[in-house]
């Protein structure tokens, strides 16, 4: 993709889906999302390596409440990138910077709401998980420092939605390796070398996610054209407001459901006991990075497919789910082998507790199949969240959500955590049957209306 050119067209009209394309998306974005999961692999060496099965569960159950927090908040992303990808297909500037300027408002709103009501948050939270003592107070001193980040972790989700809705994947690519570049290296100065422990991985977020609030806001800003600037009176159009909220609502409903279901797997695992707790925390992160790798795809389909909408440009819709379906079993189908091949290796390097290392490796193949099982339900997000069909996607997720629960209920009982493990991959499953039998009838009434705007 290229930059901004002076006039701000340079996405509108039709244009044609190639491999090159997708993946000059897809690539930077994987590479980018990836820092996450190595974020979410430094931090569970660290508190690894603090000699304590505690650490390393109390660690789990602080990450798990901050993406029901966060992560519910992640239609911030979602609608700014189907939004803008629109905007920039129509050739309208004026709109894709109007965007921005709104979903950053509700981002900084969100934020400090959360910080003010942290000590209500972390104590709903512990009351959810039930963790023991020693496990709820290390969940306790990183959740009350980390918390803080919230506002900045919000408004780089407007950030990194702006720049994925015009196709920016380097730029995508920097922030991401920025803030979680940050929070790697203060993790393990902080968390390690001073000797703060839990603190310092906290403390590590909160410097990752504002360097890179700050930076990101500078560097995209720097770059409106003048020209094109909004109003205030157009940001703030009651008109565009509703359309945002409603979009947000349903994408905000399906990702509390997606968040809710690794809750309500890690609370299963709790009762299990710390040392199931401690090797599902260890194979979850396994998990993430497959996830981490198909959400690239999952970006170039939101891009592609929204640039396409707002062209109202058929040809280039249909290709590009075609090449990021391709592209997203692929890419799943090679991280899972990797995993089966090398996977042992990783939870040596994720903790030093032999028992954890052990009693991981029995459930290793399940995280390892997550990446093909779910491929289809990255894909087919990427495609609703780029045509905003957030009210059917919404409503797969909970039909999805309902065959989870129904699974649990069987399986777990007779298979214990292999039953849980199973169904997470059902539920990756579910997802993206689901979204894939709705897409003909969607596309096929989107593309036949006449005179869309």
């Amino acid at each position: 993709m290229s930059t901004a050119t002076a006039n701000g067209n340079e996405g509108a009209g039709p244009f044609e889906v190639t491999h090159r394309l997708v993946l000059s998306i897809a690539i930077p974005m994987t590479l980018g999302f990836l820092t996450t999961p190595l974020m979410g692999l430094t931090d569970t060496a660290v508190a690894g390596r603090l000699g304590s099965a505690d650490a390393l569960a109390g660690l789990a159950i602080g990450a798990v409440l901050f993406d029901l927090l966060l992560g519910s908040f992640n239609f911030l992303r979602a609608s700014t990138t189907g939004l803008v990808a629109q905007a920039f297909g129509r050739g309208d500037p004026r709109e894709e910077q109007a965007v921005y300027w709104r979903a950053l408002v509700i981002a900084l709103c969100c934020g400090l709401a959360i910080a003010l009501l942290s000590p209500l948050l972390l104590s709903a939270g512990l009351f959810l998980m039930a963790p023991s003592p020693g496990v709820a107070e290390v969940t306790s001193t990183y959740f009350m420092i980390r918390v803080l980040a919230a506002p900045m972790a919000l408004a780089n989700y407007a950030l990194l939605g702006f720049v994925l809705g015009r196709g920016q994947s380097l730029m995508g690519l920097m922030l991401q390796a920025i803030i979680n570049g940050t929070n790697i290296v203060l993790s393990i100065v902080l968390g390690l070398w001073f000797g703060w422990g839990i603190a310092g991985i906290a403390w590590g977020t909160f410097a990752g996610e504002a360097i890179g609030a700050l930076a990101g806001f500078c560097i995209v800003v720097s770059r409106f054209n003048r020209a094109h600037r909004p109003s205030r009176a157009e940001v703030l159009a009651r008109d565009r407001l509703r359309a945002l909220f409603s979009l947000n609502r349903d994408i905000m409903i399906r990702t509390f459901a997606l968040i809710g279901s690794f809750a309500i797997m890690t609370r299963i695992g709790s009762s299990f006991g710390p040392l199931m707790l401690a090797a599902n925390a260890v194979l979850m992160n396994i998990f993430l990075v497959a996830g981490y790798y198909l959400d690239g795809l999952s970006n170039a389909a939101e891009q592609l497919v929204g640039r396409a909408f707002g062209a109202n440009f058929r040809p280039a819709f249909d290709r590009a789910v075609k090449l990021t379906v391709f592209w997203s079993f692929g890419l799943g189908f090679v991280t899972t082998l990797l995993f089966l091949a090398f996977g042992t290796d990783v939870i040596g390097l994720l903790t030093t507790t032999e028992s954890v290392q052990v009693e991981a490796a029995k459930y290793l193949p399940w995280a390892a199949l997550t990446a093909v099982v779910g491929a289809l339900a990255f894909q087919m997000d990427g495609v609703y969240i780029g045509a905003t069909w957030s009210t059917a996607m919404r409503n797969m997720m909970l039909l999805a959500f309902v065959g989870y629960l129904l699974s649990l209920a069987v399986f777990v009982p007779l298979l214990g955590n292999h039953g849980l493990w199973l169904s997470l991959n059902l539920f990756l499953a579910f997802r993206g049957i689901f979204l894939a039998l709705r897409l003909p009838g969607l596309a096929e009434r989107q593309f036949s209306r006449p005179g869309r705007s």
